[in-house]
């Protein structure tokens, strides 16, 4: 068998530290990707349901504020001018 991975090395979150500090060979580490099956014929779509509903009217309220503070910022831009 070809030289075992460290699992570590493998997190996309870390492999790119791996890799720029020398602890990971790029080449071993595409040749691992390409190596893995595709398994995507076995997703499965995933629904989420928030279980709050004054979560929806909290982000409905942001909204506004945010559309407000546009306005606010291209009447300074017109009186700087």
């Amino acid at each position: 068998m070809a030289d075992a991975m460290d699992p570590k090395h493998l997190d996309k979150r870390t492999v790119e530290r791996y890799l720029r500090s020398g602890q990971l060979d790029e080449a071993s580490y595409k040749r691992h990707i390409e190596g893995l099956p595709d398994v995507a014929e076995k997703s499965v779509p995933v629904e989420t349901l928030m279980q709050d509903e004054d979560l929806d009217d909290d982000f409905e309220d942001d909204e506004d504020e945010d559309e407000g503070d546009e306005d606010e910022g291209d009447e300074d831009a017109e009186a700087n001018e």
